[in-house]
Parts: C-alpha cells; sequence; structure tokens
C-alpha cells in the first residue's frame, strides 16, 4: 500500500492501463468518481521477474479530487462541497 502523486502517478497509472488495454468496466468507477482496477501479473508493467518473490498482482486505486475538495475534509472549520463541485460517473 503506497500513495503516489504527480509525475510518477501518471508514468504508473499509464503502464497499467496499457496492461489492461485501456479499457475498463462499469464496476470499476466508483459514484464520486473514483476507480479502480488490477492486474494479475506484476511482470507485464514491464517489472523484471524475481524467483525468490515470485509473481504477484496489483491493485490500482485512483482518487480524483478538485480544487476546495480539503474543506470536507479538514479537521478544523470542515465544510460540505456543493453538488456542482463534485466528481461524479
Amino acid at each position: 500500500h503506497c500513495t503516489v502523486r504527480g509525475a510518477k502517478a501518471e508514468e504508473i497509472l499509464e503502464r497499467g492501463l496499457k496492461v489492461r488495454e485501456y479499457e475498463l468496466r462499469r464496476e470499476n468507477f466508483s459514484a464520486t468518481g473514483n476507480f479502480g482496477f488490477g492486474i494479475q501479473e506484476h511482470i507485464d508493467l514491464g517489472i523484471k521477474y524475481d524467483p525468490s518473490i515470485g509473481i504477484y498482482g496489483l491493485d490500482f486505486y485512483v482518487v480524483l479530487g478538485r480544487p476546495g475538495y480539503n474543506v470536507a475534509h479538514r479537521k478544523r472549520k470542515s465544510g460540505t462541497v456543493g453538488f456542482p463541485h463534485r466528481l461524479t460517473k
């Protein structure tokens, strides 16, 4: 489990989507616009195979946000994100 942001996140996501041939099912998306998918083998990403580790799969979860999203999640003076500003499917 790790969090990746910025250009590195875009690169990893691009490689993961390439494995899935850039197609995701409707069930992969949440009501708030976030999405996730998995791959069966890490070697599909171009990572070198190591016999001591074996083959493992990876799950990708992408959480999308807009400016002002922090208003609903901060501890002090929290508020709500207006419906027009929320991300949806």
